[in-house]
């Protein structure tokens, strides 16, 4: 009986917020009939962790298969940590502070989840400026004081990665050198560049360090003219170092781009990896869970 269909990285809460949590237990259900071995909620505040946990408690709540139920508390998995919002950049220490608590909070909390906080993130730098985007960046906010603080926040979330001895996921967005140096910085070698949207030259530096590479369905976005560089950059990532992901709700992979990402779609991203690879589905599942199991020790 083969798992399928692991998905590193998506954002429950948010599907919740927008589906409710009776038409969101549907993707819960959905994974569980395709035997999924591992799914990993994602933090992106200091103090999401109590919202994410009740909303995917609630969720499975909606679930009346009692197989489908266990299957579900079997495969979910949060992460914790602080995305580079330029709020969060100038509040950092207080920030750092939060984090520290609200983990130590869930990990002693009496929920059946407290021992699966197995990641810290995602964290990391975004220079991509665009102001109607959801994230609402402007490079104007971005003076060199908040460019020194996104890059110091990125520091002491690494840092604490490695005191609790877990590994980091990685936010870079048209920032590349910059990540790459605060990595180095930081002596980092454990844990993920998430939607990694560079191109085949630039994973050296990650692959040389240590870091897995995840890849979204942003790559089911290339026009044909870039197609052959996309395929070129996901043949070169070796095989102990794939990821697959979401970023659910957002980057729906082509046949479903415009609608809202879900985890289910996850299945489009391993369909164009396996075809780009030239393996079969079922061996890229094999090998992802194979490197979730390394990387998150479960």
């Amino acid at each position: 009986n083969a798992r399928m269909l692991s998905e590193t990285h998506f954002h429950f809460g948010y599907l919740h917020e927008q589906f409710g949590a009776k038409d969101a237990s549907r993707i819960f259900s959905e994974m569980a009939e395709t035997d999924v071995f591992f799914g990993l909620d994602i933090g992106t505040r200091a103090d999401d962790l109590q919202s994410r946990l009740k909303a995917i408690k609630e969720s499975i709540s909606f679930i009346e298969d009692e197989t489908a139920k266990k299957k579900v508390k079997d495969f979910i998995y949060f992460s914790a940590g602080i995305w580079p919002d330029k709020d969060a950049i100038i509040d950092r220490e207080n920030q750092m502070k939060l984090l520290e608590k609200s983990i130590a909070e869930f990990r002693s909390g009496a929920h059946e989840f407290s021992e699966k906080l197995i990641a810290i993130g995602e964290g990391g730098l975004d220079h991509h400026w665009n102001p109607s985007g959801v994230d609402g960046r402007c490079e104007s906010d971005f003076d060199e004081k908040v460019f020194e603080g996104e890059r110091e926040l990125f520091l002491m979330e690494l840092a604490l990665a490695k005191k609790m001895n877990l590994p980091f996921i990685v936010h870079s967005r048209d920032a590349w050198q910059d990540t790459v140096d605060v990595i180095r910085e930081a002596d980092a070698h454990n844990g993920i560049i998430h939607c990694y949207s560079y191109g085949k030259e630039e994973l050296k530096p990650f692959l040389d360090m240590g870091w897995y590479i995840s890849l979204s369905g942003s790559i089911t976005y290339a026009k044909k003219s870039k197609l052959e560089a996309v395929n070129e950059m996901i043949r070169y990532i070796p095989d102990d170092r794939l990821l697959l992901e979401t970023d659910s709700p957002y980057l729906a992979p082509v046949p479903e781009r415009g609608n809202t990402n879900t985890p289910v779609f996850v299945r489009y991203t391993y369909g164009a990896v396996a075809a780009a690879r030239g393996i079969s589905t079922e061996t890229l599942c094999a090998l992802v869970d194979e490197n979730i199991r390394r990387l998150f020790s479960v």
